[in-house]
């Protein structure tokens, strides 16, 4: 079962301002402890805190990110993102990929524990760990359960190299940290900024800061000596893949100091793909036929669309005095991604 290395934490104490549990709890989690916060950032939304039994992950053989090892945190996210791949893990908990990924959300208690256990394993041989790669480990949940910083300490104190992908500006918490770290091992900070219009950040990434402070974010990040790329993702067909809107972007990044910008346009893998179509059918029905076009081979649009987006998206850098880092970044994604083997789906 994909819920096998989660059990339930032994309910001890409750964390302050939680109120009494909330069940029913999901038939995958038992045994979690359920938690309900007062706080107006956490309204309407559950937290099952389980202990893991293991943290660092391998990423299987077929996916075609440029690393091996990740650690998850949390899974769920209250960014909210109508795009966001990692939906579908969800039902994996008999949970649904749609408003349960966004407001019900699993939390590691025991992170920092296990990284710092399965650091000191004799067979562990010291790969590089990526972060933020499935939910954002700075989603507002980081601000109450702060799991990253024993992460970032274990990580430190075994001069392990990592990277951090993030919406969040929670990150700046861990500044200190994360420059001990560098001091003694390789670390890779990227952002995830796809646009700069704050009408439609608001309407598709809702539970994110917006991305004025996710570059402001970047500015100090690279102030403290980090060389900081963006993933320029996703860059949403007929909403932000146009010329003013594309140059607006890449004109703040390069602004705010980044070393890098990797375009990449939207891809709907199931799960996500159906959360994105009902939200863009309510909202931009004028759209639909043109995803239905682009997406009715698989979860990636057609090859030539992301040439396309890509080079317009290289234009505006060199405009912008931005080149991209190719060499030794762990960060960086390819500059196209090829489909995988077709899938017939549906959009709507």
């Amino acid at each position: 079962m994909r819920w096998d290395n989660l059990s339930a934490p032994p309910d001890e104490e409750r964390p302050d301002g939680a109120a009494p549990a909330t069940p029913p709890l999901p038939l995958a989690l038992p045994g979690a402890v359920a938690r309900t916060f007062d706080t107006p950032g956490f309204a309407g939304m559950t937290f099952y805190e389980v202990q893991a039994k293991s943290i660092i992950n391998r990423v299987p053989g077929e996916s075609r990110v440029p690393f091996a090892w990740t650690i998850n945190p949390y899974r769920g996210c209250s960014h909210a993102c109508k795009y966001c791949f990692a939906r579908k893990t969800h039902t994996f908990l008999d949970l649904d990929a749609g408003e349960d990924f966004d407001r019900k959300v699993i939390v590691k208690v025991n992170a920092g524990e296990l990284v710092r256990r399965e650091l000191a394993a004799p067979r562990w041989r010291g790969a590089h760990v990526a972060m933020g790669t499935n939910v954002d480990c700075y989603q507002r949940a980081e601000g109450r359960y702060r799991l990253m910083p024993p992460i970032i300490e274990a990580l430190r104190d075994f001069a392990n190299p990592f990277s951090i992908l993030t919406k969040g500006t929670l990150i700046l918490r861990d500044l200190p940290l994360l420059r001990q770290a560098a001091e003694v091992t390789r670390v890779g900070i990227s952002y995830s900024v796809g646009f700069v219009d704050e009408e439609l950040w608001r309407a598709v990434e809702p539970g994110t800061p917006s991305p004025r402070r996710r570059l402001d974010a970047v500015r100090q990040l690279t102030d403290a000596g980090f060389e900081v790329g963006v993933l320029m993702a996703p860059i949403l067909p007929g909403l932000s893949d146009d010329d003013a809107s594309i140059d607006a972007t890449v004109s703040a990044i390069a602004a705010a100091g980044a070393t890098s910008v990797t375009p990449l346009a939207l891809h709907l893998r199931p799960g996500a793909r159906e959360w994105y179509a009902h939200w863009l059918a309510r909202e931009f029905p004028q759209l639909v036929p043109r995803y239905r076009r682009l997406y009715q081979a698989g979860a990636y649009a057609p090859q030539a669309y992301q040439r396309e987006v890509t080079a317009r998206v290289r234009m505006a850098a060199r405009r912008h005095g931005l080149h991209r880092g190719e060499v030794g970044d762990n960060r960086r994604l390819p500059d196209e991604a090829p489909p995988p083997a077709a899938e017939q789906l549906s959009l709507l």
